[in-house]
């Protein structure tokens, strides 16, 4: 029952997405008291599915460290299960959001800065959050 390098770094990528979160929602902006709130950013929804995405990994993770070894058909049965919702969130959710989160992102940023991130909100955004939210 020894870890695997790729499991730690799993576990890792789960609580900085959950610190990210965090601190981003202890932040009081204007647009956070709007319609949608947060929800409205894709930043935003990007952040969330990763994170879920990650506790589905670490939650297969475990359940395969835990069921190792063990001869049960239902178990296995069950594991394979969580796998392949783990499999289809990937290639669904984390996958495409997260990519095109990131190019269109920087992209935009890079051409001009005030269409996605205007210089006003970095009185509220630390520039380590905003890095978080959209790598």
């Amino acid at each position: 029952m020894a870890l695997v390098p790729c499991q730690v770094l799993r576990v890792a990528i789960l609580l900085s997405y959950f610190s990210i979160l965090c601190a981003y929602n202890a932040i009081d902006m204007p647009a956070h008291q709007t319609y949608g709130g947060s929800w409205k950013f894709l930043t935003f929804i990007d952040l969330v599915i990763q994170a879920v995405f990650f506790g589905i990994c670490v939650l297969t993770d475990l359940s395969n460290l835990l069921t190792k070894g063990n001869d049960s058909q239902e178990q296995e049965r069950q594991l394979k299960k969580l796998i392949s919702l783990r499999d289809w969130m990937m290639a669904v959710l984390a996958f495409p959001v997260g990519v095109f989160v990131v190019t269109m992102f920087w992209s935009l940023y890079i051409y001009d800065r005030e269409v996605v991130y205007p210089k006003l909100l970095d009185n509220f955004i630390p520039s380590w959050l905003n890095h978080g939210m959209t790598c």
